[in-house]
């Protein structure tokens, strides 16, 4: 059993929603976000919700690279070894290529996908460290496929960071420590804040359920929730892309 769980991004949206289902469970987390202060009130309600679960927080911006490395070993020490960690930590925002906004897609680029990637290193150190660990990357079902308008660096990103994802899994293929991406369809939070009325969309505590049973299964690769997810990425595919394009 997983008990200390490492969540990035843990403040808001699916992040908060991951530790009350795991706090739920009696696990112990670590959680950091840029914001402190919504980090606290979260401990706080685990705290009174949930008084066995032990809750350690730091403040962290993850393209703050050297500092994930000495947030996640201060965590892995204050909770004695940490069993999981989920990469959640990211942002949705971005713009048509060549529209005047290389400002907003680098931000993505460095967050969704640099910042991930200090995250699978400094994980991976520790887990390394103890041959044992489970390291998870929330990815996106946009990874799937490029994509147009604003989605297009951002699918670019979650592509990325599945192949990242499965690259490491290749190179601890021989050992024990598990290596998962996650595929995200339409769940309530912050990034999805302007998709209130897409198909599918579903609430953050129903997402965020099926996220935590998905994580635990510990598979390689899991699109969430499975229906209607896991078929709508295998047309996403194979569809001609300007069929796909026409559907978006």
């Amino acid at each position: 059993m997983r008990m200390n769980i490492l969540i990035s991004g843990a403040s808001t949206g699916l992040g908060r929603g991951l530790a009350l289902e795991y706090a739920a469970r009696g696990r112990n987390l670590a959680l950091c976000a840029r914001r402190l202060e919504l980090l606290e009130a979260l401990r706080a309600d685990i705290g009174r919700r949930f008084p066995g679960v032990r809750v350690a927080v730091r403040a962290l911006d993850v393209n703050d690279h050297e500092r994930v490395f000495t947030v996640f070993r201060e965590l892995d020490a204050e909770l004695g070894g940490l069993d999981r960690v989920i990469v959640n930590a990211g942002v949705g925002r971005g713009a048509p290529v060549g529209t005047g906004r290389f400002d907003a897609n680098l931000v993505t680029v460095r967050t969704n996908f640099v910042a991930a990637l200090a995250q699978c290193e400094a994980a991976l150190e520790l887990f390394r460290a103890r041959q044992a660990g489970h390291l998870v990357t929330i990815c996106s079902v946009a990874a799937i496929r490029g994509l147009p308008r604003y989605q297009t660096v951002y699918a670019a990103t979650k592509a990325g960071l599945a192949s990242l994802t499965e690259g490491i899994r290749a190179d601890l293929w021989r050992t024990p420590i598990r290596v998962s991406a996650v595929f995200p369809g339409y769940i309530e939070s912050e990034i999805s804040s302007g998709a209130s009325k897409r198909m599918f969309l579903v609430d953050t505590a129903t997402g965020c359920r099926a996220l935590r049973r998905a994580i635990d299964r510990e598979r390689p690769r899991a699109f969430v929730p499975r229906w209607p997810w896991a078929p709508i990425a295998f047309l996403m595919r194979h569809v001609p892309l300007g069929l796909l394009v026409r559907a978006l």
